[in-house]
């Protein structure tokens, strides 16, 4: 998906978030498209990631998102609320994952920023699991 075709975050930012992790998680996933290529389509270059204390910038989201692709995820995003003013939008909610026979739920609490062209500048994740792995 092309950066400028993410909906307007100040006319839906629901709708907004929902179709950038979407749109992400499914080209990282489902395409044999460079990791590397895929996460500057959609982050900025000096973007930044804190995620429950861990900081991560460009490289290291890179190195996260190989192991992603080769366990291969299926899942959905649920988004409860979510605001936008100016280049920031705060959102809440729930990733469902499947992944090698376990079901996931983890509740996300998102606060970030993005670029006009709509790639993730910073983000600040709260992160926990609604649901007991089985």
């Amino acid at each position: 998906m092309d950066t400028l075709e993410r909906t307007d975050p100040h006319a839906d930012p629901k709708e907004f978030i929902a179709r950038f992790f979407t749109s992400f998680t499914d080209d990282l996933v489902h395409t044999d498209e460079d990791a590397t290529t895929v996460v500057d389509r959609y982050h900025t270059q000096d973007v930044v990631q804190i995620a429950d204390g861990v900081r991560i910038d460009r490289d290291r989201l890179i190195a996260h998102c190989r192991p992603v692709r080769k366990n291969r995820p299926d899942g959905r995003i649920e988004v409860h609320e979510a605001m936008a003013e100016g280049d920031r939008i705060a959102a809440r909610y729930t990733l469902h994952v499947r992944q090698r026979g376990k079901e996931l739920e983890i509740e996300v609490s998102f606060f970030g920023q993005f670029a006009a062209d709509g790639r993730m500048r910073e983000a600040h994740l709260l992160t926990r699991s609604a649901k007991t792995p089985e």
